[in-house]
């Protein structure tokens, strides 16, 4: 152990001494979060919205109104036929178009079936889908108040039943997008410091020749693993707890379960997240092919196929089975069920075993390999 230990404090006086390692290390991950948390915001407000009025009667304005009272659409351009829709669509000055078909009020006053059109630009897709949803609960308010003025003219005994739906949303009420990716970007920057730093550490070991003489020296392999893992995991365990400050502090994104919780379960994963640094070490020759091999080898497949941004469930069937052999899946299980629902360790025991299981099945991969790339 005490050889260990001065390997230990030989790599964090390097560490100290690499004046551009440390504002990677600690700065970077916070730069990260600030940088995606507020630039990953999937929430839709502010439709620029042009209007084409062919009734102009106060029914449509009074719907118009309901349109720019809601918050989510922002009145751009008035035009007089649907004709000129398109040209606002494809200068992208305007994202939808409220299209009010001429009878729209006399209709309304004879309690006929009213139509109103809304056309969005289908380009941006996620922005067209919100936009929709919202004129649809716009539109359908008004319907819901027109016919309840005519239920209101029935005796109670002839009004027909109906169906009230009261949704309510748990761990998230306000369906903010925000508080689904900063917790991913927390595992994400903990995942770049803990692939790509190690692997390179190691390789500039080698490039300057001083990971050969240290081998020669009456030192263990596994105190050489370890000495030259365990800074970065220990730095990991700090960024840990300054990221979730500052999304909690800076981005309101809320912590509700244990944080002790946390730092225990982010140990497996930092273990796996090392072995593969060291692992991906051992296959290069240069931190540049060290970093490039972490990064889309190794980073950018967990990232796309682990959930932290698409849904595994809308993935093809033979890709949601190579999604569990990524450790990235479980820790985002855990890192979401922490910070939103207050998960213990009765319902993330599983994701705590398997990740335990991915840290030793990893470390003790790489560290084989590492000793043959020595030998």
């Amino acid at each position: 152990m005490y050889v260990l230990w001065r390997i230990l404090v030989k790599e964090l006086l390097q560490l100290r001494n690499d004046r551009r390692m440390i504002p990677v290390m600690i700065v970077g991950p916070l730069m990260q979060l600030l940088a995606l948390g507020f630039a990953a915001n999937t929430d839709v407000q502010h439709l620029p919205m042009l209007l084409v009025d062919l009734d102009r009667t106060a029914a449509s304005r009074k719907l118009v109104d309901a349109f720019l009272g809601s918050g989510y659409f922002d009145l751009v351009g008035v035009e007089a036929t649907q004709s000129a829709i398109e040209p606002w669509l494809v200068a992208g000055r305007a994202e939808v178009a409220l299209v009010i078909e001429r009878g729209y009020g006399a209709d309304l006053a004879a309690e006929r079936t009213t139509h109103v059109q809304i056309i969005a630009d289908g380009t941006n897709s996620n922005s067209a889908v919100v936009g929709l949803g919202y004129a649809n609960r716009i539109v359908a308010a008004q319907g819901s108040e027109l016919l309840e003025r005519r239920l209101d003219r029935l005796p109670e005994t002839q009004r027909p039943g109906t169906t009230d739906l009261r949704p309510r949303v748990w761990y998230n009420p306000d369906l903010k997008s925000r508080w689904f990716y900063v917790p991913a970007i927390t595992a994400l920057t903990l995942m770049l410091l803990t692939l790509i730093l190690p692997s390179m550490a190691v390789v500039r070991e080698r490039e300057i020749g001083t990971l050969e003489q240290i081998s020669v020296t009456p030192i263990r392999p596994w105190q050489l693993i370890l000495g030259k893992l365990l800074p970065f995991g220990l730095i990991g365990l700090v960024n840990v707890c300054l990221v979730t400050a500052a999304a909690r502090v800076v981005f309101g994104v809320p912590f509700r379960g244990s944080f002790a919780l946390l730092l225990l379960l982010t140990l497996p994963f930092l273990v796996a997240m090392l072995g593969l640094g060291l692992f991906a070490s051992t296959l290069v020759s240069t931190q540049q092919q060290a970093m490039m091999t972490s990064i889309f080898l190794l980073m950018v497949p967990m990232i796309y196929l682990s959930g932290l941004i698409f849904p595994i469930e809308n993935m093809p069937h033979a890709i949601q089975l190579a999604t569990y052999a990524i450790p990235l899946r479980y820790y985002n299980h855990v890192i979401r069920g922490l910070y939103l629902k207050a998960s213990g360790l009765d319902v993330l025991w599983r994701e705590g075993l398997i990740l335990t299981g991915f840290g030793v099945l990893n470390l003790a991969v790489a560290s084989l390999r590492f000793r043959k790339s020595l030998d």
